[in-house]
């Protein structure tokens, strides 16, 4: 039977860039570690739930995600200046550091530092695969309805 909308689905997958650069995968080495989730729930990206929607147990596609299908666009707003001093001091800014930052609500939020200098640093919120095309291949392993 084809996987509908609030069926828990297994998925085994490689994620790559356009050049074919792998970016993510549940094969790792030697071991396997699946994906579960539920379909149709906005568990994963929206074109990745939504191409899992009709596919059958063991069936295997490719499918190529747009950015405003996955992570969307590159966003200039969320890069911001930030003083230096209002860093933890027991941590060295450095770009390509990842800060984790805390919103109003309470949500931690993932923030890459991509400059430093004496009085401040540049962050950026984007998603890291923000404003890119995501190529996944998928095989649904299994199913329950």
């Amino acid at each position: 039977m084809p996987v509908k909308k609030g069926d828990k689905v297994t998925v085994e997958y490689e994620g790559k860039f356009e050049s074919g650069e792998v970016f993510d995968s549940t094969n790792h080495g030697d071991h396997s570690h699946p994906l579960t989730f539920t379909a149709g729930n906005s568990e994963v990206v929206k074109g990745f739930d939504e191409a899992i929607l009709g596919m059958e147990k063991g069936e295997e596609k490719e499918i190529t995600i747009k950015p405003e299908e996955a992570y969307g666009q590159h966003n200039p707003k969320l890069i911001q200046k930030l003083p230096r001093d209002k860093i933890p001091k027991e941590q060295e800014p450095k770009p390509g550091l990842i800060l984790m930052l805390r919103s109003q609500s309470g949500h931690q939020i993932p923030a890459k530092i991509t400059e430093v200098n004496d009085k401040e640093i540049t962050i950026d919120l984007n998603h890291p695969l923000a404003g890119k095309t995501l190529i996944f291949k998928i095989k649904a392993t299994e199913i329950t309805f």
